[in-house]
């Protein structure tokens, strides 16, 4: 990969996690029936056929790790664990009690923060407390990030025993020098006794998520952290690029100077020559960013076509509906998005009224709904097409035009009514994105909204 192709497209852009972007939502445009509405029409179109997908945040953490962005509440305090979880079912109560019938739960993520702050005891009383209400789906999919440092046998069996089968570990990096700059101090040893815990108790997929473009990062860490990884042999990988926002409030990302990090070509040569590691030793590339064995699910889903992308990231499932419970959370009717309070206080205040507590939203335009397949299409399966009438839209021919300097670059194949991502063009699948965001193009961003894409 040249110099010049990671300069020229390692601008600001989107994860896309969605589509319209977060920043983009018309929020004054958005009420609560508004959700409401979309969302009961998406339980009957989906909830006896597909399920639906809950993302549970659990935010706090003992300390701070300064490379993340996530909503977070930082304590050694367990005793907020208790009426959290309280909190937590009453939000979900108020869901089911909007439903016609009980709610049949596809996938289950567990998210923070650090899940694994919390108690066994109490993470058992969260889910039993979820299933007084609805029934699991025969193929269910349940899953947690798991803190190396703090995660249990106890934990690890609790969660196995209320159907979990796939559990998260981050590990970000090895490096002593890294650790420290990002505040996270965690020896390979935990990480194996985790892992190997977690594979004797009968978990079917283990992942590690590693971060490329981490302060002080060179390639020796890099190959000394996959070769460490290998030995474990997690199922999966996220292999992420580390997104540096400290512009963001409450981040925490200020623990080191940006002259610290690696910059464009030095950072994209980390996860070059990771990828090439990665692939020696039996894993594959699956959308952006993940990598997987081929005993994975996800790699399964993958090649049959199956892939999606919500706000948890790549599944191996579809779900038309996922509902965020906590604080923060976004939840998903396919028609529109809501958003949570982000504050446990007003999160709180909102269920003692009774009331859901969600702040702002978007309901999304049949233009919306259009971009959002062919970006799903992208991120998922490196290409999209316009065969369908569905699949057209007016500003279309614009945005071939806009893509002509990508396929002079080799980053893309526009064929007569498809475009086809190459292998070259893959880390560039961002960009390739951006090219449909009719709302990003409509309205350039006045400041710093997004990390770098390469």
């Amino acid at each position: 990969m040249t110099t010049s192709i990671v300069q020229k497209y390692n601008v600001p852009g989107p994860r896309y996690t969605s589509y319209p972007t977060v920043p983009y939502w018309e929020e004054d445009k958005f009420h609560l029936e508004d959700w409401k509405s979309t969302l009961l029409q998406s339980f009957k179109e989906s909830n006896t056929t597909e399920g639906i997908s809950l993302y549970i945040h659990l935010p706090f953490c003992e300390s701070l790790c300064t490379f993340c962005g996530c909503n977070k509440r930082i304590t050694k305090r367990h005793e907020v664990e208790d009426p959290y979880i309280t909190a937590v079912i009453k939000e979900w109560k108020l869901y089911c009690d909007l439903f016609p019938r009980k709610p049949i739960i596809k996938e289950i993520h567990l998210g923070g923060g650090t899940p694994t702050f919390f108690s066994p005891e109490n993470l058992e009383r969260l889910i039993n407390g979820i299933f007084q209400y609805a029934s699991r789906a025969e193929n269910h999919e349940f899953s947690f990030e798991g803190h190396p440092n703090n995660t249990t046998k106890q934990h690890l069996q609790t969660l196995y025993d209320l159907g979990f089968r796939r559990v998260s570990f981050g590990v970000q990096d090895y490096s002593p020098k890294v650790q420290e700059a990002i505040h996270r101090i965690q020896p390979f040893h935990n990480v194996a006794k985790v892992t190997f815990w977690a594979k004797e108790i009968g978990y079917t997929s283990i992942s590690h998520d590693l971060i490329f473009g981490l302060p002080f990062q060179t390639l020796t860490d890099v190959k000394d952290t996959i070769d460490k990884t290998k030995s474990l042999l997690p199922d999966r990988l996220a292999f992420y690029s580390y997104a540096h926002v400290p512009w963001i409030k409450g981040n925490g990302q200020r623990g080191f100077k940006d002259e610290d990090l690696p910059k464009d070509d030095e950072k994209r040569q980390l996860y070059e020559e990771g990828k090439i590691q990665l692939a020696k030793n039996g894993y594959h590339e699956i959308g952006m960013d993940h990598f997987a064995l081929e005993n994975d699910s996800m790699f399964t889903s993958f090649k049959e076509g199956k892939l999606h992308r919500n706000f948890m990231g790549y599944t191996a499932s579809k779900t038309q509906l996922m509902i965020g419970l906590g604080v923060s959370s976004i939840s998903d009717s396919w028609y529109s998005f809501a958003q949570n309070e982000k504050t446990i206080e007003d999160y709180y205040t909102h269920l003692a009224e009774n009331q859901l507590p969600i702040f702002r939203g978007h309901v999304l335009t049949e233009e919306d709904l259009i971009i959002r397949k062919h970006i799903l299409n992208l991120m998922c399966q490196f290409t999209t097409s316009w065969k369908e009438k569905a699949l057209y839209f007016p500003e279309l021919p614009m945005v071939l035009t806009s893509l002509e300097e990508m396929q002079e670059d080799d980053l893309l194949i526009i064929q007569d009514d498809t475009i086809v991502v190459t292998e070259k063009g893959k880390p560039f699948v961002r960009n390739i994105c951006m090219a449909f965001d009719l709302r990003l193009i409509r309205k350039t961003p006045e400041t710093k909204l997004f990390s770098m894409t390469i």
